[in-house]
């Protein structure tokens, strides 16, 4: 098994490079993930608010199988792993916009990202983050392990705040809305990150 870093604070996530540069999507996935498809319970244990086994937005069985080196991208657990953000997969239409809006149906990096998942009954056991090397492949050296403590701070970020802190936006960024874009000065609107 490769040895996978654990992500604990936006700092690391930031330094991973995970989900960037646009076109990619992996950052605005697992913003989606934390704030829609998983809870905290009183415990502490991470509860499914979407079915992985029924293959919603597009989840569907990860076989954690020996790559062409002989080793696995995850531990050996006793519960089944999922996978979602594969915007080609059956039920990723029901992923929101801006996950998959950049999508370019090209070889561009706009697919390439995906988060891994164990799941006991109700329950996620772990989460991963992780990038495509090809089309059948992951990339070990850019595979994490994302705690519940990171987890909750990203659930308690908008998507810009979330976007603009993990360095997906340059900075500063150009806004440019329906009422300025053809304004006669070409006024841009700038948002510090």
């Amino acid at each position: 098994m490769a040895n996978v870093e654990t992500l604990n604070e936006m700092a690391q996530l930031e330094r991973s490079r995970f989900g960037r540069p646009p076109p990619r999507h992996g950052l605005k996935l697992l913003h989606w993930f934390a704030n829609d498809c998983v809870t905290f319970d009183r415990n502490n244990d991470m509860v499914s608010q979407c079915d992985p086994e029924g293959e919603e937005y597009g989840f569907h069985y990860f076989g954690n199988r020996y790559d062409r080196n002989g080793i696995k991208l995850l531990p050996d657990v006793n519960f089944p792993y999922y996978v979602v953000g594969n915007l080609n997969s059956e039920g990723s239409h029901e992923l929101p916009g801006y996950v998959s809006g950049e999508y370019t149906d090209l070889k561009d990096d706009s697919n390439t990202d995906r988060i891994i998942v164990s799941l006991d009954n109700d329950w996620f056991d772990k989460v991963y983050i992780t990038t495509h090397t090809d089309e059948s492949n992951y990339d070990p050296d850019n595979t994490y392990r994302i705690t519940k403590g990171l987890l909750k701070i990203i659930s308690r970020l908008s998507l810009d705040e979330f976007l603009c802190q993990t360095g997906y936006y340059n900075k500063p960024r150009n806004r440019i809305t329906p009422m300025n874009i053809h304004h006669p000065s070409h006024i841009f609107l700038f948002q510090w990150c």
